[in-house]
């Protein structure tokens, strides 16, 4: 067996939890079951300087799309403010 036929495929959210830990993000994520019976993801990130994200989503690929899209926005206001002052 070729060593491609041995690669597992990468799921898309493993791709964006690489690239949060890359850039010092510590990540986790939970499934769990709301009150009304659905599943859910819990996706959060942290960093050392104490800022911290969390999110909810219906599936696992969309809690990390709207956790790095949190982390995007609050990266670019913060870039922002320091080129203003």
């Amino acid at each position: 067996m070729n060593k491609t036929a041995m690669t597992r495929p990468v799921k898309y959210w493993e791709i964006i939890a690489d690239s949060l830990s890359k850039a010092g993000w510590s990540w986790g994520c939970v499934e769990a079951i709301d009150s009304n019976g659905r599943t859910i993801f819990v996706a959060d990130a942290h960093r050392d300087d104490g800022k911290r994200f969390i999110v909810r989503a219906d599936e696992k690929l969309t809690a990390f799309l709207e956790l790095q899209r949190a982390i995007c926005i609050y990266l670019l206001k913060l870039s922002a403010q320091s080129t203003e002052g």
